[in-house]
């Protein structure tokens, strides 16, 4: 991890999951990332709608050139290039794993590098999956960001414990009554 945001934001996010694997979503209060809020986003984990942002910072829509809520996020990055960014988005939130990338974009000022970081919300019953994020941009003075490229990603410290398969964490999530079908 390279960009001091995104260090002083892993940094937050470990306080706030302590033990666990991922901290709640509730857990998270804007006044202690004031200064970041511009380049923090919060993605949907819906795969159908293609992972939109439900928010995104200020600083994020002006580097982009437009309102990104409701947006897929995939649909930034070329291509030939929106599946690993989708399976980088899957194994943050299925297997609660941070990540951090490589990314370069293109403008009309020429080549922009970027550092994004990924990090996963605790599961809970009832609650849809989401994960937020920071996009920093190691240079200044680009505008109308375009055609994402993913140049490099990593897995942060992954878990000790053995993964658990989303379909099985679900029924760990479940409470009350229960419906099994089964043979007439």
């Amino acid at each position: 991890m390279k960009h001091p945001s995104n260090q002083q934001f892993f940094s937050y996010w470990n306080e706030k999951r302590g033990d666990s694997r991922a901290p709640d979503r509730s857990e998270f209060q804007p006044d202690a990332v004031r200064g970041l809020l511009g380049d923090i986003f919060v993605l949907a984990c819906d795969e159908a709608n293609r992972y939109p942002f439900r928010v995104a910072g200020t600083r994020l829509g002006a580097l982009l050139g437009r309102d990104l809520k409701g947006q897929s996020f995939p649909a930034l990055f070329e291509a030939e290039g929106r599946r690993d960014i989708e399976d980088v988005i899957t194994a943050v939130t299925e297997d609660l794993l941070p990540a951090i990338a490589g990314i370069t974009a293109t403008s009309t000022e020429g080549v922009a590098h970027l550092e994004l970081l990924l990090l996963p919300f605790n599961h809970r019953a009832h609650v849809p999956l989401s994960l937020t994020g920071l996009l920093a941009p190691f240079e200044t003075g680009h505008s109308a960001l375009r055609d994402f490229k993913l140049t490099s990603w990593r897995y942060i410290h992954p878990p000790t414990e053995r993964l658990v398969p989303r379909a099985l964490r679900k029924l760990q999530l479940a409470r009350g009554l229960m419906v099994y079908e089964g043979l007439r």
